[in-house]
C-alpha cells in the first residue's frame, strides 16, 4: 500500500500529532521511546488515513476528511463497532485497535487499526503480476473474496442490527435519483428513462447478507508473492446488511472492458487476460449458488449509482468547494456511466 512522504508532527498540517503520540502512548503498552512517524496514504476522494509508526510498532490512523461534511456521513465510530465484529469472522477487514473522539486529541473522530502489507492495484499492473494467466488468477480471487464476504453469519458475528434489510434495495433506488437530481449539472439523454425504469421494475431480493457498498479491486490489497492471495480488504465506511446483488453490481460497474469510453473510474482490468463481466457473473453465481436472473437490474442501477457519486464530486467541483483539477473531467465520467446504465437496462452489456 504506497504511501507519501512522511509529515512533520509539528506542521500545522490540521492535525495535532503530538497530542496523537500522547494518546497511542497513553492506551497502548511497550511502545518504544522512538518519536512519532506518520506517512499519508495517497489521498482517495473520501476518508483520510495515515500510516503511524513508533519504533517497530505501526498501525493507520482513519479519519474523516477537513471541513464540514454531511451527517452521518464519515461515521468512524460506527466502522471502528462494525470491524470490531467482522475481524474475528471476516479477517480480511482490518483489526481495529482503539477509537478516540476527544476534541483535544482531533477535531473529528478517528480509529487506529492494524496495518496491512501487500500490493493495491490501481492504475498499474507491477511487472510480477504483468501477465495474462495471473491477471485471470487476480479475477477469481475477487470473485471469491466477494463470495466470502457474503458467505458471513451475519447472525453469528451479531452483526444484523447494522442495517435495515426490509425495503434496502427500493431506499437505495430512490435515495440515488434524489441526490442524483439535486447535483445534476445537465439534462443528459435517456436519465428519465433508466430512473422510471429502475422505480418501476425494482425485483425482490435475496436474503440479506452483509455487504461491503463499495467493492471494488482497488479496495482490496493482494499479496506481492501470490496473486491469488488477498490479504484484505479496505473502505468499511459504507459497509451494512441489505442486498448481496447490489454489491455485485457495484464491483461490475467498476470492472471496465476493453474498448469502453473513459469514465474516470481507476481500473485495470481491461489488460489482458482479466475476465470479462459475464465470466464474473457466472464464477458469482457457480460459488454463491444465488439467482441472477435479474442481474441486468442490478448492473443498471450500479452504473447509475456509481455516476451519481460522481456527479457530486463534479458538483461541488463546479461550484468552487474543492479545487483537485482531477475532478474538472468528471462531467465526461457521468455521460458515459449513464450511457453504460441505459445499455444494462436495455441488455446490451452482459
Amino acid at each position: 500500500m504506497g504511501h507519501e512522504e512522511p509529515v512533520s508532527i509539528h506542521a500545522g498540517n490540521g492535525i495535532n500529532w503530538e497530542m496523537v503520540e500522547r494518546f497511542l502512548r497513553f492506551h497502548i503498552n511497550g511502545l518504544s521511546n522512538d518519536p512519532l512517524q506518520v506517512h499519508p496514504f495517497s489521498a482517495g476522494y473520501s476518508n483520510l488515513t495515515y500510516k503511524v509508526q513508533i519504533g517497530s510498532w505501526e498501525a493507520v490512523l482513519r479519519r474523516p476528511p477537513f471541513g464540514q461534511v454531511p451527517p452521518k456521513a464519515h461515521d468512524m465510530e460506527r466502522e471502528y463497532r462494525i470491524l470490531k465484529k467482522l475481524h474475528p469472522v471476516y479477517p480480511l477487514a482490518p483489526q481495529p485497535y482503539l477509537y478516540g473522539d476527544d476534541p483535544q486529541v482531533m477535531e473529528k473522530h478517528f480509529y487506529i487499526m492494524e496495518i496491512k502489507k501487500g500490493l493495491v492495484l490501481d492504475d498499474t499492473l507491477p511487472p510480477q503480476f504483468n501477465q495474462p494467466e495471473t491477471c485471470r488468477v487476480i479475477s477469481e480471487a475477487v470473485v471469491d473474496t466477494l463470495v466470502m464476504l457474503h458467505d458471513v453469519d451475519i447472525q453469528k458475528a451479531r452483526l444484523e442490527e447494522i442495517g435495515r434489510p426490509a425495503g434496502f434495495l427500493e431506499r437505495q433506488v430512490n435515495g440515488w435519483i434524489k441526490r442524483y437530481q439535486a447535483a445534476k449539472s445537465e439534462e443528459l439523454s435517456g436519465v428519465e428513462m433508466i430512473e422510471k425504469w429502475l422505480v418501476d421494475n425494482i425485483p425482490t431480493s435475496p436474503p440479506a447478507t452483509m455487504i461491503h457498498n463499495d467493492f471494488k479491486l482497488n479496495n482490496m490489497m493482494l499479496s506481492p508473492h501470490d496473486p491469488s492471495k488477498v490479504v484484505a480488504v479496505f473502505d468499511w465506511e459504507m459497509c451494512t446488511v441489505g442486498d448481496p446483488l447490489m454489491d455485485l453490481g457495484v464491483a461490475l460497474a467498476y470492472w471496465t472492458e476493453t474498448g469502453e469510453a473513459e469514465t474516470g473510474l481507476t481500473s485495470i482490468t481491461k489488460n489482458p487476460g482479466f475476465i470479462s463481466r459475464r465470466e464474473f457473473i457466472e464464477l458469482y453465481a457457480q460459488k454463491s449458488r444465488r439467482d441472477l436472473i435479474h442481474i441486468d437490474y442490478y448492473l443498471t442501477f450500479a452504473f447509475y449509482k456509481v455516476a451519481a457519486v460522481l456527479q457530486q464530486i463534479y458538483a461541488r467541483w463546479r461550484r468552487g468547494e474543492i479545487h483537485d483539477e482531477r475532478f474538472a473531467k468528471l462531467g465526461v465520467g457521468v455521460q458515459n456511466l449513464m450511457e453504460q446504465s441505459y445499455k444494462a437496462m436495455k441488455k446490451e452489456l452482459v
